[in-house]
Protein backbone atom coordinates (compact mmCIF):
# COMPACT_ATOMS: atom_id res chain seq x y z
CA UNK A 1 0.00 0.00 0.00
CA UNK A 2 1.07 3.35 -1.02
CA UNK A 3 1.65 6.30 1.76
CA UNK A 4 -1.30 8.29 0.80
CA UNK A 5 -0.31 12.46 1.46
CA UNK A 6 -3.00 14.94 2.26
CA UNK A 7 -2.75 18.54 2.22
CA UNK A 8 -6.32 19.40 4.51
CA UNK A 9 -7.79 22.10 6.58
CA UNK A 10 -9.34 24.31 3.70
CA UNK A 11 -11.94 23.22 5.59
CA UNK A 12 -10.82 20.94 8.29
CA UNK A 13 -14.61 19.64 8.27
CA UNK A 14 -13.76 18.61 4.99
CA UNK A 15 -10.81 16.84 5.80
CA UNK A 16 -12.37 15.18 8.23
CA UNK A 17 -14.63 13.44 5.53
CA UNK A 18 -11.69 12.47 3.72
CA UNK A 19 -10.18 10.98 6.62
CA UNK A 20 -13.20 8.55 7.42
CA UNK A 21 -13.71 7.63 3.77
CA UNK A 22 -9.71 6.82 2.91
CA UNK A 23 -10.15 4.10 6.46
CA UNK A 24 -13.17 2.63 5.94
CA UNK A 25 -12.59 2.06 2.28
CA UNK A 26 -9.46 0.10 2.77
CA UNK A 27 -11.11 -1.77 5.24
CA UNK A 28 -13.70 -2.35 2.65
CA UNK A 29 -11.41 -3.67 0.13
CA UNK A 30 -8.62 -5.50 2.82
CA UNK A 31 -10.81 -6.51 5.58
CA UNK A 32 -9.17 -7.48 8.94
CA UNK A 33 -7.60 -4.40 10.65
CA UNK A 34 -6.30 -2.52 7.91
CA UNK A 35 -5.97 1.06 7.62
CA UNK A 36 -4.75 3.64 5.23
CA UNK A 37 -1.14 4.59 5.08
CA UNK A 38 -1.40 8.39 5.11
CA UNK A 39 0.20 11.42 6.12
CA UNK A 40 -1.58 14.64 6.50
CA UNK A 41 -0.39 18.45 6.45
CA UNK A 42 -3.41 20.62 7.77
CA UNK A 43 -3.35 24.50 6.83
CA UNK A 44 -4.55 27.17 8.99
CA UNK A 45 -7.66 27.74 7.29
CA UNK A 46 -8.28 31.50 7.93
CA UNK A 47 -4.67 32.28 6.49
CA UNK A 48 -5.94 30.94 2.78
CA UNK A 49 -9.44 32.46 3.12
CA UNK A 50 -8.38 35.85 3.34
CA UNK A 51 -5.44 35.42 0.53
CA UNK A 52 -8.59 34.19 -1.75
CA UNK A 53 -10.99 37.00 -0.91
CA UNK A 54 -7.80 39.11 -1.56
CA UNK A 55 -7.00 38.17 -4.63
CA UNK A 56 -3.26 36.93 -4.02
CA UNK A 57 -3.01 33.47 -5.46
CA UNK A 58 1.00 34.03 -5.60
CA UNK A 59 0.77 33.63 -1.73
CA UNK A 60 -1.76 31.04 -1.62
CA UNK A 61 0.38 29.48 -3.88
CA UNK A 62 3.68 29.64 -1.80
CA UNK A 63 1.53 27.93 0.74
CA UNK A 64 0.47 25.43 -0.71
CA UNK A 65 4.29 24.23 -2.56
CA UNK A 66 5.47 24.42 1.63
CA UNK A 67 2.40 22.52 2.65
CA UNK A 68 2.52 19.65 -0.69
CA UNK A 69 6.88 19.93 0.18
CA UNK A 70 6.14 18.75 4.31
CA UNK A 71 3.81 16.28 3.10
CA UNK A 72 6.57 14.88 0.82
CA UNK A 73 9.12 14.85 3.31
CA UNK A 74 6.55 13.16 5.56
CA UNK A 75 6.60 10.17 3.34
CA UNK A 76 4.21 10.38 0.93
CA UNK A 77 3.97 8.82 -2.36
CA UNK A 78 1.42 10.65 -4.13
CA UNK A 79 -0.57 13.63 -3.06
CA UNK A 80 -4.03 14.64 -2.53
CA UNK A 81 -5.62 18.49 -2.10
CA UNK A 82 -8.34 17.96 0.04
CA UNK A 83 -10.45 20.76 -1.52
CA UNK A 84 -11.75 21.80 -5.00
CA UNK A 85 -10.80 25.33 -4.98
CA UNK A 86 -7.00 25.06 -4.27
CA UNK A 87 -6.04 23.25 -7.53
CA UNK A 88 -6.07 26.21 -8.90
CA UNK A 89 -2.56 25.73 -8.36
CA UNK A 90 -2.38 22.42 -9.00
CA UNK A 91 0.42 22.58 -11.78
CA UNK A 92 2.43 24.98 -9.97
CA UNK A 93 2.12 22.68 -6.60
CA UNK A 94 3.31 19.71 -8.92
CA UNK A 95 6.59 21.03 -10.51
CA UNK A 96 7.68 21.20 -6.99
CA UNK A 97 6.95 18.09 -5.96
CA UNK A 98 8.48 14.20 -6.98
CA UNK A 99 5.52 12.69 -6.67
CA UNK A 100 2.79 12.54 -8.17
CA UNK A 101 -0.64 14.81 -7.88
CA UNK A 102 -4.43 12.81 -7.89
CA UNK A 103 -6.33 15.71 -9.58
CA UNK A 104 -9.98 15.90 -7.90
CA UNK A 105 -10.84 16.88 -11.32
CA UNK A 106 -9.81 14.01 -13.52
CA UNK A 107 -11.17 11.77 -10.68
CA UNK A 108 -15.08 13.40 -10.95
CA UNK A 109 -14.58 13.49 -14.66
CA UNK A 110 -13.75 9.96 -14.65
CA UNK A 111 -16.75 9.26 -12.50
CA UNK A 112 -19.08 11.49 -15.02
CA UNK A 113 -17.72 9.50 -18.45
CA UNK A 114 -18.76 6.05 -16.62
CA UNK A 115 -22.52 7.22 -16.59
CA UNK A 116 -21.94 8.19 -20.15
CA UNK A 117 -22.88 11.97 -19.46
CA UNK A 118 -21.11 14.83 -21.58
CA UNK A 119 -23.07 18.02 -19.91
CA UNK A 120 -23.15 18.79 -16.28
CA UNK A 121 -23.70 21.61 -13.64
CA UNK A 122 -20.96 22.59 -11.21
CA UNK A 123 -21.59 23.91 -8.18
CA UNK A 124 -18.47 25.44 -6.12
CA UNK A 125 -16.92 28.30 -4.60
CA UNK A 126 -17.26 31.50 -7.05
CA UNK A 127 -13.53 30.82 -7.44
CA UNK A 128 -14.29 26.94 -8.77
CA UNK A 129 -17.67 27.97 -10.88
CA UNK A 130 -16.06 30.93 -12.37
CA UNK A 131 -12.51 30.64 -13.20
CA UNK A 132 -11.33 27.94 -15.87
CA UNK A 133 -8.74 25.78 -14.14
CA UNK A 134 -11.47 23.56 -13.01
CA UNK A 135 -14.25 23.82 -15.96
CA UNK A 136 -11.75 24.40 -18.52
CA UNK A 137 -10.00 20.96 -17.44
CA UNK A 138 -13.59 19.41 -17.58
CA UNK A 139 -14.26 20.62 -21.20
CA UNK A 140 -10.82 20.31 -22.85
CA UNK A 141 -8.96 17.11 -21.45
CA UNK A 142 -12.15 15.49 -20.92
CA UNK A 143 -15.21 16.65 -23.39
CA UNK A 144 -17.53 17.68 -20.59
CA UNK A 145 -19.78 20.55 -21.37
CA UNK A 146 -20.26 22.87 -17.76
CA UNK A 147 -22.94 24.87 -17.02
CA UNK A 148 -23.05 27.10 -14.23
CA UNK A 149 -25.74 28.72 -11.96
CA UNK A 150 -26.92 32.40 -12.53
CA UNK A 151 -24.90 35.56 -10.97
CA UNK A 152 -26.86 35.50 -7.73
CA UNK A 153 -26.91 31.88 -6.97
CA UNK A 154 -23.08 32.23 -7.50
CA UNK A 155 -22.76 34.64 -4.76
CA UNK A 156 -25.49 32.42 -2.90
CA UNK A 157 -23.55 29.32 -2.94
CA UNK A 158 -20.08 31.06 -2.04
CA UNK A 159 -22.12 32.59 0.70
CA UNK A 160 -23.34 29.38 1.95
CA UNK A 161 -20.05 27.56 1.77
CA UNK A 162 -17.86 30.39 3.34
CA UNK A 163 -20.04 31.61 5.84
CA UNK A 164 -22.23 28.28 7.22
CA UNK A 165 -20.59 25.18 6.06
CA UNK A 166 -16.76 25.93 6.37
CA UNK A 167 -17.44 27.07 9.97
CA UNK A 168 -19.84 23.64 10.50
CA UNK A 169 -23.35 25.02 10.49
CA UNK A 170 -26.01 23.37 8.08
CA UNK A 171 -29.10 25.46 7.76
CA UNK A 172 -31.98 23.96 6.13
CA UNK A 173 -33.13 26.95 4.29
CA UNK A 174 -29.56 26.80 2.68
CA UNK A 175 -30.09 22.97 1.64
CA UNK A 176 -33.67 24.09 0.00
CA UNK A 177 -31.23 26.65 -1.84
CA UNK A 178 -28.72 24.02 -3.39
CA UNK A 179 -32.05 22.02 -4.25
CA UNK A 180 -33.17 24.82 -6.11
CA UNK A 181 -30.04 25.74 -7.79
CA UNK A 182 -29.76 22.00 -8.88
CA UNK A 183 -33.25 22.19 -10.16
CA UNK A 184 -32.68 25.16 -11.96
CA UNK A 185 -29.09 23.58 -13.73
CA UNK A 186 -31.35 20.72 -14.73
CA UNK A 187 -33.58 22.75 -16.94
CA UNK A 188 -30.37 24.23 -18.36
CA UNK A 189 -29.32 20.90 -19.55
CA UNK A 190 -27.23 19.21 -16.92
CA UNK A 191 -27.66 15.91 -16.90
CA UNK A 192 -25.96 15.57 -13.35
CA UNK A 193 -24.46 18.26 -11.15
CA UNK A 194 -20.47 18.22 -9.51
CA UNK A 195 -20.69 19.26 -5.87
CA UNK A 196 -17.41 21.00 -6.65
CA UNK A 197 -16.55 21.94 -3.09
CA UNK A 198 -15.77 19.22 -0.70
CA UNK A 199 -17.97 21.06 1.96
CA UNK A 200 -21.41 20.31 -0.33
CA UNK A 201 -21.58 16.87 0.80
CA UNK A 202 -22.04 18.10 4.56
CA UNK A 203 -25.61 19.34 3.25
CA UNK A 204 -26.92 17.59 0.07
CA UNK A 205 -27.10 13.90 -0.62
CA UNK A 206 -27.96 11.95 -3.71
CA UNK A 207 -31.76 11.59 -2.36
CA UNK A 208 -31.97 15.70 -2.59
CA UNK A 209 -31.93 15.86 -6.12
CA UNK A 210 -33.54 13.70 -9.33
CA UNK A 211 -30.43 14.02 -11.41
CA UNK A 212 -27.07 12.26 -10.15
CA UNK A 213 -24.87 14.23 -8.01
CA UNK A 214 -21.21 13.85 -8.24
CA UNK A 215 -19.84 13.90 -4.97
CA UNK A 216 -16.11 15.17 -5.02
CA UNK A 217 -14.84 14.46 -2.09
CA UNK A 218 -16.09 10.75 -1.68
CA UNK A 219 -14.83 10.31 -5.01
CA UNK A 220 -11.58 11.74 -4.81
CA UNK A 221 -10.91 9.98 -1.44
CA UNK A 222 -11.71 6.56 -3.14
CA UNK A 223 -9.75 7.24 -6.03
CA UNK A 224 -6.78 8.24 -3.30
CA UNK A 225 -7.22 4.02 -2.01
CA UNK A 226 -7.39 2.71 -5.32
CA UNK A 227 -4.05 4.46 -6.39
CA UNK A 228 -2.91 3.46 -3.14
CA UNK A 229 -3.65 -0.35 -3.57
CA UNK A 230 -2.24 -0.60 -7.27
CA UNK A 231 0.35 -1.94 -7.72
Amino acid sequence: MKTIGLIGGMSWESSLEYYRILNETVKQRLGGFHSAKCVMYSVDFEEIEKLQHQGNWEAATALMIDAAERVERAGAEFLVICTNTMHMMADEVGQALNIPILHIADVTADAIKAQGQTKIGLLGTRFTMEQDFYKGRLQHKHGIEVVIPEEQDRQTIHTILYDELCLGEIKQASKEAFQRIIADLEIKGAQGVVLGCTEIPLIVKQEDSSIPLYDTTTLHAVAAVEFALKD
